[in-house]
C-alpha cells in the first residue's frame, strides 16, 4: 500500500501571477513573473496581454479610428461593421423599383418618385402605380384555392383570368337546375299527350 501510495501523482499547487493573473505552478511562478513583467503589457482596450513589442502593432489591427473612404467620418474599428452595413450615409443601396443604386441618403426621395411612375395592368387594361403594384396584384390577380373546386374547374378558372375583362368566356350557370327544369317540362308534355289522346279515343275519333 505505501509503495502504491508512493508512486502516485503528486497534487500541483498553483499560484496567481500578479501581472497577468493567471494560474501558474509555484514552481514556477518567480521565473514566470520575472518574464511575464518584462514581455508582456495588458491592452487597455481589450484587456488581453500583449508582448510589448507588439502593443502598438495590436492597437493598429484591432483597435484604431478607421476613416470611412466614403463620408469620411472616423470610425471606432469596433463599430466599423455597423457604420458600413447600416448606418453610413453613402453607402449603396439598389432602388426597390428599379434597382438602380444610390447613395443611402438620396435613396429615399428617388424611390418616393421612382414609385409614382405607373406600368400598364394587362388584364386589368389600366395603368397602376409601381408602389400599389404589390397590393394590386393581390386584390384584382390573386388565385385563391377552394378545397370544394375539383382540379379541372381551378384549371378552367386560371385560364379564365388569362382574358381581357370584355373578352372573359361565358360559362354555364346553374347548369343542373336547368337540365332538371328540361326533365320537369318534358313530363308536362308527355302528361298532355297522353290525356289529348284518351279524349280523342273517348270520342272515338280514333276509332
Amino acid at each position: 500500500m505505501a509503495a502504491a501510495a508512493d508512486s502516485a501523482d503528486p497534487v500541483i499547487t498553483t499560484a496567481t501571477c500578479a501581472h497577468c493573473h493567471r494560474e501558474v505552478p509555484s514552481p514556477n511562478i518567480a521565473l514566470h513573473s520575472a518574464h511575464c513583467a518584462r514581455n508582456l503589457q495588458k491592452c487597455e482596450h481589450c484587456g488581453y496581454m500583449v508582448p510589448k513589442k507588439l502593443m502598438d502593432e495590436h492597437y493598429d489591427e484591432n483597435h484604431a479610428p478607421m476613416i470611412c473612404s466614403l463620408c469620411q467620418k472616423t470610425i471606432q474599428r469596433e463599430l466599423w461593421d455597423l457604420h458600413k452595413g447600416l448606418q453610413c450615409p453613402q453607402r449603396m443601396l439598389a432602388c426597390q423599383y428599379c434597382d438602380f443604386e444610390l447613395p443611402a441618403a438620396d435613396i429615399y426621395e428617388h424611390q418616393d418618385v421612382c414609385g409614382n411612375r405607373t406600368e400598364y395592368c394587362q388584364p386589368c387594361r389600366k395603368y397602376v402605380r409601381l408602389r400599389e403594384q404589390i397590393g394590386h396584384d393581390i386584390q384584382f390577380h390573386s388565385q385563391p384555392i377552394v378545397a370544394s373546386e375539383s382540379s379541372s374547374d381551378r384549371s378552367t378558372l386560371e385560364e379564365e383570368e388569362s382574358y381581357p375583362a370584355e373578352e372573359q368566356p361565358v360559362r354555364p350557370k346553374h347548369t343542373h337546375g336547368l337540365q332538371r327544369k328540361q326533365f320537369l317540362v318534358t313530363i308536362v308534355i308527355a302528361g298532355i299527350s297522353i290525356l289529348v289522346g284518351s279524349v280523342l279515343l273517348k270520342k272515338g275519333w280514333l276509332s
